[in-house]
This record gives C-alpha cells, structure tokens and sequence, in this order.
C-alpha cells in the first residue's frame, strides 16, 4: 500500500515554475524512492513497511494542470517490513496473496493544485483485483539539473506524499479489528526527466 502509492507529481504541472524547456516526463528513480506504509499493530505501535520493486513515471503539464497525470505499478511480493517470517505471511492470502495478485497500480485520474507548493492527486489504486479511489496529499520540494557531473543535463523532480486507505475495502481483513484497518501510505519520490 505503500507504495500506493505514490505517485503523485503528477501535479507538478501546476507546482512548479520553470522554463519551458523543462522536462515533463519524469520516470522514477527507484534507488532515491519510497514507496512505504503504516499500520497499527494491536494498538502499541505503528509498524513501517515498503514496496522494494515498483517502476513508475509521471507527466506534467505546466499550461493545464488537469492534464498531468502518473502511473505506480508496485510488485507486492516486494514487500519488505525488515521481519522475514512476517513478510512472507504478508505475501499469503491472508494479505497481499501476491501469487495470484503479483500486482497492485496506481493511475491517477485528476490533479488539483492547491498552494504554492502543494497539490491533491487522486487516482484509482487496484489492489487484489479491487479497485479503489485513493487521494494523496502532495508537496512539491525541488526540480533542478542533477548536480552529479555523471548524470549532466539530467532534470530531476522531487515530491513527498501522504494518504490514508481502508485495507479493508479492497477484501484485506485478517487480524480485524486488532490490526489497524487504516493505512497511511508514505511516498518520497525522485523522478529523472525524459
């Protein structure tokens, strides 16, 4: 769910202001990228996971906001929570049952700016053959050449995102009510321009 999706800057068609030669395809950085996630455990603590294999890419466009969009795909038998008996129950049918569901997506369906550096994206999450409206709450932080000589003329962008889903709702519902039913979903992209 992390990694839910992320996935997000797509509205940095209305966040940034740069020149026109600025690219406005962007395709994710997985080694500078986060898609993670929250979840109550029995009400003591908050336990941290994230998606470690993903691939997505997002587009902007600075004139018409409402044409910006992004695309997440997420390989949920990636999911790593630092506990390796635990992470292979994750992949059971009890949660993410990634043999039949190797997948879960993100694809946006509008862009909303709503402050100088900040912005709404709202998509349709598929996860265990459901689809669900999710909305991350975005802010934009930085789109500048890479200053690494390596990577010279490359466009990077960066965004941080914060939403909140019912696993429930997409038929998740082992360990209800003990284990939260909730999640806050926590992205921290870098995208390279192309």
């Amino acid at each position: 769910m992390k990694h839910v999706t992320v996935v997000l800057a797509a509205l940095l068609a209305g966040l940034i202001s740069q020149p026109a030669a600025a690219a406005d395809r962007f395709v994710m950085d997985k080694a500078h990228t986060n898609v993670a996630f929250l979840i109550n455990h029995l009400g003591y603590s908050n336990m941290l996971g994230q998606f470690q294999d993903f691939e997505g890419e997002f587009v902007f466009d600075k004139g018409a906001v409402g044409n910006s969009r992004i695309t997440l795909t997420i390989r949920t038998a990636s999911i790593d929570t630092d506990h390796e008996a635990r992470d292979k129950h994750l992949r059971s049918p009890d949660f993410f049952n990634a043999l039949e569901f190797p997948t879960m997506t993100f694809t946006s369906t509008g862009v909303a700016k709503t402050g100088d550096n900040t912005g709404r994206v709202t998509g349709d999450l598929t996860l265990l053959g459901i689809t669900h409206p999710v909305t991350l709450d975005v802010t934009f932080n930085k789109m500048a050449p890479h200053p690494i000589p390596y990577y010279k003329g490359v466009m990077v962008a960066g965004f941080s995102a914060r939403g909140t889903l019912k696993r429930s709702a997409f038929g998740m519902k082992y360990g209800l009510p003990s284990l939260g039913d909730e999640i806050t979903l926590i992205l921290e992209v870098e995208g390279h321009g192309k």
